[in-house]
């Protein structure tokens, strides 16, 4: 049976696809075998990867780890999908291209944003690519603060969109940040957190849209 692959897009950077993937990766490993796959030429991902694999040592880590650029990135997803539960793909910002072939491999394209219009305005592109490769989406709130007021009005702006967007969401977290450093996640490192919780009910959300 060939496993699922979830997308993480989004073109504007900083947007925190990177952090999204990897605690994705990790709160689904329950599922079986899970790769993680880096287009993004900043490695960002690769970079938490090795970072994980010395701490842990190679066969600890849970995850396979693969890099794609081009049109390799289609097909590396569809290859890790043949004998792994679970592809999550960390793409890049800025990048057509590169992001178009992930999309086109994707079940289910994760689309991370900051509650503020300038990161909406910047999700038109990956829209797009989603609108054109008819494959399903949905939009995650990142680095919300508990003192905003305009996720409000990003949320009412996405679902006149059509679009959908989960009701879980990451919180401006210091957990976050501090646990990627490591090569860990929020789960790992601050077990039972406000992060790590936010992480885990957002993963199930993934899980239960792509009916795993």
């Amino acid at each position: 049976m060939t496993g699922k692959i979830v997308a993480v897009s989004q073109q504007k950077g900083g947007s925190g696809k990177t952090t999204l993937s990897a605690h994705l990766a990790v709160a689904l490993q329950p599922l079986g075998r899970i790769a993680i796959l880096d287009v993004d030429p900043q490695g960002s991902l690769g970079e938490w990867f090795e970072k994980r694999e010395a701490r842990l040592g190679e066969e600890a880590t849970g995850l396979t780890f693969r890099t794609a650029s081009g049109w390799g990135a289609k097909r590396e997803a569809r290859t890790l999908a043949r004998d792994h539960d679970l592809v999550v793909i960390d793409t890049p910002p800025k990048s057509d291209l590169d992001a178009r072939y992930a999309v086109e491999a994707a079940d289910l394209v994760i689309i991370p944003i900051q509650p503020s219009p300038v990161d909406l305005w910047a999700s038109e592109a990956t829209l797009t690519m989603v609108e054109r490769e008819n494959v399903p989406a949905l939009f995650v709130l990142n680095r919300v603060s508990a003192r905003s007021s305009s996720a409000k009005a990003v949320i009412e702006a996405i679902e006149k969109l059509g679009r959908p967007i989960s009701e879980a969401r990451l919180g401006d977290r210091v957990a976050f940040a501090a646990s990627m450093g490591i090569g860990s996640t929020a789960m790992e490192s601050e077990p039972g957190s406000k992060a790590a919780l936010e992480a885990l009910a957002i993963a199930m959300d993934v899980k239960r849209r792509l009916d795993v």
